[in-house]
């Protein structure tokens, strides 16, 4: 390897190892994680990426120290990452909601396994997907980003690392075991072609009157300026004024939850990312996300084959939820089917916004639905309607 700093061109790659590329391209420069199966990979191939790039690996003593480390690098002006799977993201919840609270961006990866608990370490699942969205305490909101290929864990690695800068907020990409060791070909555009998005920064100079959290009106984001730049900058996970110190009162904590909430939510347009197949003349609509999705895109095949109006729509990111594609989708499909490695999680959140009953697809983890269950709902379905 040259040790340049993105690795060009066209490859088979393991999805773990498309992710570490991924981050390097996006301009990470410190990692701090700790092993567990099935992210591990992302940390070994980091661990001999980073320094040819000028960046650091730290393999911290846990998953508490790993996100601590992490926040800490960005605050200081770095782009940062870690990685781990359910056990491990459990342990970085409190500290998610610091980096939330904080407004210090930074992505966090899940490959997710069989669980609760200890569960399946080396096998796939799909069930931590309310988690990274309520874990942590209190009213917040994330981003959260769910690929289906090595190609897309790639793409929404970079794509995590810009939405993180853009709204100083943690980003998730809520990987599964199939895909993070799944080899497929990947292909990494020339530098000058992979999109990086800058922090917004300061405009004024450091001085008395810099407020480190006045937010713009236009995003409700302020601008960042990291530590050791000669501004003012104090971090707190207490309720907040403008200047960053700590302000006890309802009506200032009022004002910043619902501020951190609205940047999110006001923006949602610009985050959501969803995928359609056939759903112009669609009866019935399967959503899916992650490995799920690629057994479900084969089960409309199918359907369509044997003359069922069948869609899907895939969801790319999960959190902010997509409910207006949703709702308006409802306006034209009659029935809804939810597929997804777990017992029912997101198919609650398409119940909510359709308002009406969904079938669902379930398998508590451990092994990739294949396309026949669901094409059995499919048909089920068709026949009763």
């Amino acid at each position: 390897m040259s040790g340049r700093e993105v690795l060009t061109g066209k490859h088979f790659m393991h999805g773990d190892h498309a992710c570490a590329e991924g981050a390097i391209a996006a301009g990470c420069r410190f990692f701090a994680g700790y092993p567990i199966t099935p992210s591990t990979e992302i940390a070994e191939r980091l661990a001999l990426r980073l320094p040819e790039v000028n960046g650091s690996f730290i393999q911290m003593e846990d998953e508490l120290g790993s996100i601590a480390a992490i926040i800490g690098a960005s605050a200081a002006g770095v782009r940062s990452m870690t990685a781990t799977s359910g056990p491990g993201l459990s342990l970085m919840m409190e500290n998610l909601g610091l980096a939330v609270m904080m407004e210090v961006p930074c992505v966090l990866v899940d490959i997710q396994r069989g669980s609760p608990s200890t569960g399946l370490p080396t096998m796939a699942g799909q069930s931590d997907v309310m988690q990274v969205r309520w874990g942590s305490h209190g009213d917040y909101r994330v981003i959260a980003y769910a690929p289906w290929s090595p190609q897309e864990v790639f793409d929404l690695t970079v794509l995590s690392f810009n939405m993180a800068d853009r709204f100083r907020v943690p980003v998730l990409l809520m990987a599964d075991e199939v895909i993070g060791h799944m080899v497929e070909r990947v292909e990494i555009p020339a530098e000058n072609q992979i999109p990086h998005w800058p922090r917004k920064r300061p405009l004024s100079p450091p001085n008395g009157s810099f407020q480190a959290f006045l937010p713009d009106a236009s995003d409700l984001v302020p601008p960042m300026a990291h530590a050791g730049e000669g501004y003012k900058v104090h971090f707190t996970g207490l309720t907040h004024d403008e200047r960053g110190y700590p302000a006890m009162s309802a009506e200032v904590h009022q004002r910043l939850v619902t501020r951190l909430i609205n940047k999110i939510q006001y923006n949602a347009d610009e985050i959501i990312r969803t995928e359609e197949y056939y759903l112009d003349d669609a009866q019935i609509a399967v959503i899916s996300f992650g490995c799920t999705a690629r057994s479900a895109r084969r089960a409309v095949l199918e359907a369509r084959r044997a003359g069922i109006p069948a869609g899907m729509l895939r969801l790319i990111s999960l959190w902010p939820f997509p409910e207006m594609i949703i709702e308006q989708l409802a306006g034209s499909v009659e029935s809804f089917i939810v597929a997804e490695m777990n017992l029912g999680q997101m198919s609650q959140e398409v119940e909510r916004v359709v308002k009406r009953p969904v079938e669902g697809v379930f398998h508590a983890g451990g092994a990739m639905i294949p396309p026949e269950p669901i094409l059995n709902v499919i048909k089920e379905v068709a026949g009763r309607d």
